[in-house]
């Protein structure tokens, strides 16, 4: 098997937060530029370093992808995402907090890691190419700004 920053095939559960960008019916998206995805569209985010609060994370892993400078809110919902390989291995297995965030500076930039961001329209999002679960996620906490008390699964 092999071992991806510790991301592929983990020992353990990895942690990751994500980003829900609000703005006039539309979404903050970025496209995903490395694997494992790489080509789908999911919400700005990404792992926690070792020593990094989950609102430093937030912040660090938006401002690389999409070039916006952020505040964060409060948590919006808790996401489970278990990805077996063909044998039925557990290749990835990530616990991602998503968190509600608000614009303060920067403007829009797709980072290394990201091939593009954009702003879309939620009637947009049924033909886009999504991680899975997105989808779920962004109608799920688009209406009401409260923090969801299930964790949510694909």
């Amino acid at each position: 098997m092999s071992e991806s920053n510790g991301r592929q095939y983990p020992a353990r559960p990895v942690l990751g937060v994500g980003a829900l960008i609000f703005d006039s019916g539309r979404v903050l998206l970025v496209e995903r530029g490395k694997p494992p995805l790489i080509g789908y569209w999911s919400l700005p985010g990404g792992c926690v370093e070792t020593g990094e609060t989950l609102e430093g994370a937030i912040a660090r892993e938006v401002l690389e992808e999409t070039g916006f400078q952020i505040s964060v809110d409060s948590i919006a919902t808790v996401f489970e995402r278990i990805m077996p390989d063909q044998s039925g291995t557990c290749e990835y297995h990530y616990v991602l907090i998503d968190f509600y965030c608000s614009i303060i500076g920067g403007r829009l930039e797709p980072g290394d890691d990201s091939r593009s961001a954009a702003w879309f329209d939620f009637e947009a999002l049924k033909d886009l190419t999504m991680t899975e679960g997105t989808r779920e996620v962004i109608e799920a906490c688009c209406s009401d700004r409260k923090t969801c008390p299930q964790v949510t699964r694909p």
